[in-house]
């Protein structure tokens, strides 16, 4: 694990904490060989040296983005589609249930692409 994206984590509310650390055991339990970075400021997950996920914490909420997933349709209220559809996002709030088994499969498939 990263110290970097460790101490990105450790500096968020609670609440997003407990969230962002969900999310990076989800990436590196779907993506094994996960490598994580702390790129632009945020945690970034690669495999093959590609961008598979990242996570970013803004002040009401933590997104999930995957990259490559122009094959994956937007789910609404879950998944939205980003620029040309290429990539998606999930945004959770404070007190959300987070289907972490649906972003799992979202990223399972984008990243095998990679």
């Amino acid at each position: 694990m990263n110290n970097e994206v460790t101490n990105y984590i450790k500096n968020t509310l609670p609440w997003q904490a407990e969230v962002c650390g969900k999310l990076r055991e989800m990436v590196h339990a779907t993506i094994t060989d996960a490598e994580e970075q702390l790129q632009y400021g945020k945690p970034h997950f690669l495999k093959n040296g590609k961008h598979a996920a990242v996570i970013h914490v803004a002040r009401n909420k933590v997104s999930f983005m995957v990259f490559e997933a122009g094959g994956i349709e937007p789910v609404k209220g879950v998944l939205r589609s980003l620029g040309n559809g290429d990539r998606k996002a999930a945004d959770i709030t404070e007190g959300q249930d987070v289907d972490y088994d649906l972003l799992a499969g979202v990223l399972a498939k984008t990243s095998s692409k990679l």
